[in-house]
């Protein structure tokens, strides 16, 4: 992001540039490469169209890539939804010792089909539906204060895209999950993995690590196994784990590249 920012204020010398705390060279050309593959940046560095929409978001430059597609597949209202409930994910649920039975099985209540994100866009609308009720998150096991800051998170994204003339628009068919998938792989595609014949572990398509889905996952021991799926973020802990999981076609990942070169 603070490439993007800088290369957006004309300051195109990165190396020269006299940053307080400078950043490792190969930190400086992974964010080109990044900002390049998002569509940001064209093959002289410079920025595009795109990448000066995208640094008129104050997020990650993938999750702009993401707000920008969702134009294009007229479902930016549930993405900015989805965008929002990711950044509070981690605090979202909570399990009280004597009440951890019914902690989970509220939890499995709003598992939807095609992955995590969509079971986070259930809590949301189901949220909404109750006029953001406190009592109904008491009763869900839901933190309520981590949905007020995903509130707050999409009512300024949704001030942003009115700002970038981002039209804001429900995906018309709810059945129909695709473009909502589609739109996130636009600009997550990096963040994917495919399973391994051994059917219990990942592989990441970028960096050919070993990985496997999070047990808090509604995609984790999923029968059968999801052959692709596209991830939030990678934790390190006893193992390489996908947090925030969702199944994915490969024939989008293409797609992706080519919404760079339309936009």
């Amino acid at each position: 992001m603070v490439v993007l920012v800088l290369k957006s204020l004309g300051i195109n010398d990165l190396i020269g540039f006299e940053f307080m705390d400078p950043p490792p060279g190969e930190t400086l050309m992974r964010a080109l490469e990044l900002l390049y593959a998002l569509g940001a940046l064209n093959d002289r560095g410079e920025l595009t169209k795109l990448g000066r929409r995208m640094a008129e978001f104050p997020v990650d430059p993938m999750l702009s890539k993401v707000i920008i597609a969702s134009e294009a597949y007229s479902c930016t209202d549930e993405i900015l939804t989805i965008i929002s409930m990711l950044s509070e994910s981690s605090s979202l649920f909570y399990r009280p010792k004597d009440k951890k039975l019914h902690a989970d099985q509220a939890r499995q209540n709003f598992v939807r089909a095609g992955g995590d994100h969509f079971t986070l866009l259930n809590v949301w609308e189901q949220w909404a539906d109750t006029n953001y009720s406190q009592q109904f998150c008491y009763e869900q096991f839901l933190q309520y204060k981590s949905l007020c800051r995903a509130r707050d998170i999409r009512d300024q994204l949704a001030g942003l895209c009115e700002r970038v003339e981002v039209v804001i628009q429900s995906n018309p068919n709810s059945n129909d999950i695709t473009p909502v998938q589609k739109a996130l792989t636009a600009g997550y595609f990096y963040n994917t993995a495919q399973l391994q014949k051994s059917g219990d572990s990942y592989r990441t398509l970028k960096t050919n690590q070993t990985v496997y889905i999070h047990p808090s996952s509604s995609l984790f021991q999923h029968q059968p196994p999801v052959k692709t799926v596209l991830y939030y973020e990678l934790v390190m802990t006893s193992k390489s784990y996908l947090r925030q999981v969702m199944e994915i076609k490969p024939a989008w990942l293409f797609e992706g590249e080519f919404l760079i070169l339309t936009f």
